[in-house]
């Protein structure tokens, strides 16, 4: 996929700039003009050293950074690439549609399930109407009206986590924010069919967690997951946001943090350079994870899926002293 320069990531323009020369000059060559072929070669083979250096060697932050890049696969995206058939349905029946959190009933490989997920936008425009996917307390109540609606069909549910948080405004707020996200834990939490969760991008605390009770939490590999966002950290502990990369060491928000400390049961990898390089590729070892965890958990009867469900989550934070 080919990444805008001015609108890529500092750390990853050496390689875009390499990129862009080596498609030059294949340029160059297919017109006949000149033959490139050689020194094509050895830039090939330089874009792909310069690859595993940088992204062998990210920092938290440089993940946080790539979590959020603007070229990278949104929930639509991957319901279009692994799902077929799919049906989006509106509104929570209580006060309006939010369309920062999309979901209805798809097939995966003929069989009907529930997919859901925060949905962000590309451009300013649609970044203010999907409201930079941060939710309000009717995108939550429809999520569990929708979850609520599978688990009486007996459909298995697919939820999708990208978001930087739910909406902290006045009118969420009177609306009953805090409210609308513990009941969606409530529901979640007694589901009696397959509930499985894939951080895809940022998982911002409770906005990320009203989705996130599943049977089964997977992780992009350059997703994040955290109470709360590097910079709010920052904001609070060293009163200086611009600090962020520091709270992001000490949140140890990164995929392979989070597997260690058992929050997730698996890490999806991504194309060499992040999901937005190839979102096909990303969208087929996402879909084999998904497919994987399903067959086990279909092994289960409703009430062990309450019980596994349960069991996961309430042995979160144990401490193991000496």
């Amino acid at each position: 996929m080919a990444i805008n320069i001015a609108h890529s990531l500092e750390f990853e323009r050496p390689l875009l700039q390499l990129e862009k020369k080596i498609d030059e000059l294949k340029s160059l060559s297919s017109s006949g003009a000149v033959d490139m072929t050689a020194e094509i070669g050895r830039l090939e083979k330089k874009a792909r050293k310069l690859q595993v250096e940088i992204f062998n060697d990210l920092t938290r932050w440089q993940v946080v950074q790539l979590s959020r890049h603007n070229a990278r696969p949104y929930f639509t995206d991957y319901v279009s690439n692994v799902f077929t058939d799919y049906c989006e349905l509106a509104g929570d029946r209580l006060y309006g549609e939010d369309p920062s959190i999309i979901g209805g009933f798809a097939r995966l490989d003929g069989q009907p399930v529930l997919v859901m997920g925060h949905q962000k936008g590309r451009s300013t425009k649609e970044n203010m109407r999907r409201n930079f996917g941060m939710p309000r307390p009717e995108g939550y109540r429809k999520a569990r009206r929708l979850m609520e609606l599978a688990a009486r069909f007996n459909r298995p549910i697919f939820t999708f986590v990208d978001t930087p948080g739910a909406y902290p405004g006045i009118g969420a707020e009177e609306r009953g924010q805090a409210e609308a996200i513990a009941s969606n834990l409530e529901v979640m939490a007694s589901l009696n069919v397959p509930v499985i969760s894939t951080v895809i991008g940022e998982g911002g605390s409770g906005g990320a967690l009203a989705i996130g009770v599943g049977n089964r939490v997977l992780m992009l590999q350059y997703s994040i997951y955290s109470v709360i966002s590097p910079e709010g950290c920052a904001s609070i502990l060293f009163r200086d946001a611009s600090r962020a990369d520091k709270a992001a060491e000490a949140l140890k928000l990164t995929a392979p943090d989070l597997l260690k400390l058992e929050i997730v049961d698996e890490i999806i990898e991504e194309p060499h350079g992040g999901a937005h390089r190839d979102p096909v590729a990303t969208a087929k070892s996402l879909g084999a994870a998904l497919r994987k965890h399903l067959h086990e958990l279909q092994k289960l009867t409703p009430r062990q899926l309450v019980a596994d469900r349960y069991a996961k989550f309430r042995a979160m934070g144990a401490f193991h002293g000496k």
